[in-house]
């Protein structure tokens, strides 16, 4: 399946921008009367037909439209502090989007090595997973924001955190998850007590990834792919 990502499609034709219709023409070799796919991003596949098999703007006639393409019924949201080395964070972001994740939010923590975050890269990373998976919905991605600030603007019943502390601590396995959760991970640092006291009061609850000690990024996808898998037990339970 040829999948291109078409953000702004609102009409029965379509023309792709230089570089995706130098890829469609050039590099698939793709000519007038082929069919394509395409994704918005929103939920919306396309099937479009090359009207004008033009190098430089690949002329489409959409022929057929699917809403809602692989929707489902729960929600997950990753708050992770970036790491360091930027590249685990963009495999994190990669894989995470390949499983199935709907937002993910940077956090600035007390123990962070990375205080600042540019989200051009990894929307980019997250649109190429988005169609290697064919997928039709793209994640939102939220800038780098201060962890009081996300805490404090949370939906505390729906919010885990995932810290290292010797505390009463449930197995995410083990919770009660909702239709919408929310799971915070630390920096390499782990969180501060501060930061976790902050979120203890704030209601959100504290849960352990397993027995094993994690590098943020597995730790991320680990509670990502746990988060799918409760909810899709609870989607094939009678």
């Amino acid at each position: 399946m040829h999948l291109f990502f078409t953000p702004d499609l609102n009409s029965e034709t379509y023309t792709l921008n230089e570089d995706e219709s130098k890829h469609s023409i050039r590099v698939l070799r793709l000519s007038q009367g082929d069919t394509i796919n395409l994704v918005d991003g929103k939920g919306g596949l396309y099937t479009a037909v090359i009207t004008d098999a033009n190098p430089k703007k690949c002329a489409l006639q959409i022929v057929n439209h699917v809403p809602n393409f692989g929707k489902r019924p729960f929600y997950v949201h990753i708050a992770v502090a970036p790491t360091k080395n930027l590249d685990r964070m963009e495999w994190f972001v990669e894989k995470a989007v390949e499983i199935g994740i709907d937002e993910i939010s940077f956090l600035c923590c007390d123990h962070s090595e990375r205080k600042n975050l540019n989200t051009e890269r990894l929307q980019k990373i997250a649109i190429s997973a988005m169609k290697q998976s064919i997928k039709a919905y793209l994640p939102k991605l939220n800038e780098l924001q201060p962890f009081a600030s996300f805490v404090n603007q949370c939906d505390a019943s729906a919010t885990f955190i995932a810290h290292l502390e010797d505390h009463n601590r449930k197995s995410l396995v083990q919770a009660t998850v909702s239709q919408k959760n929310c799971i915070l991970i630390g920096p390499e640092g782990d969180f501060s007590g501060r930061e976790i006291e902050m979120a203890y009061k704030q209601g959100i609850k504290p849960v352990t990834l397993g027995p094993s000690r994690l590098r943020t990024e597995t730790a991320a996808l680990v509670a990502c792919h746990t988060a799918n898998l409760l909810h899709e037990i609870q989607v094939a339970l009678p």
